[in-house]
């Protein structure tokens, strides 16, 4: 199907995470996403190189999907500089994060990190991918035509806050003090 008429469209990522020594008691292990391969065969964390005492990895291969109602965030995140792809890992009791999700959207990521329980990481995009997203993006997104909003003609000034209710009847001046129950109170 066209990309331009598809309402979704998907392409598998590689997803090359680092591991690398903790700098604290707490944490054996620092994890951090390095970079992404467009078009990759699935993969379960397979080592790609050592140096150090770190270790990349190609951890996993997730679907990237454009949707076209998320063309406003896609435009958001081509504009950044560079433009990038946000990688979802949840840290779990074992070794390794679960990596749950890879999004072009940084509005999506910002939701995600907003939780508290994921970690979000920033991955700059190749260029073939950038061209990608940003073809279905050309061919989905509309700019709305901003349009300020017009205030109503009714005149609030004209109502008197704490006058009470019209419909109830007042025996006297709602503004002139209660003369009657001060001087029983002094007597």
């Amino acid at each position: 199907m066209d990309q331009a008429k598809a309402k979704i469209d998907m392409m598998p990522l590689g997803i090359v995470i680092r591991r690398s020594p903790g700098v604290t008691l707490w944490a054996k292990w620092a994890w951090k996403a390095v970079a992404v391969l467009p078009g990759a065969a699935p993969a379960d964390w397979r080592p790609l190189r050592e140096d150090e005492g770190a270790c990349e990895f190609h951890a996993a291969t997730l679907p990237l999907e454009l949707h076209r109602a998320d063309a406003e965030a896609y435009m958001q995140g081509l504009t950044a500089s560079p433009p990038s792809v946000y990688v979802v890992m949840r840290t779990g009791a074992g070794a390794r994060p679960e990596l749950t999700l890879v999004t072009a959207s940084p509005f999506e990521a910002q939701d995600y990190a907003d939780t508290g329980e994921d970690q979000v990481e920033k991955v700059e995009m190749p260029a073939g991918l950038v061209a990608w997203v940003r073809d279905f993006t050309l061919a989905h997104f509309k700019e709305e035509e901003f349009r300020k909003r017009r205030r109503d003609r009714t005149r609030t000034d004209l109502e008197e806050d704490g006058v009470g209710d019209a419909r109830i009847p007042q025996m006297t001046d709602v503004y002139r003090a209660p003369v009657k129950a001060r001087k029983e109170r002094l007597q």
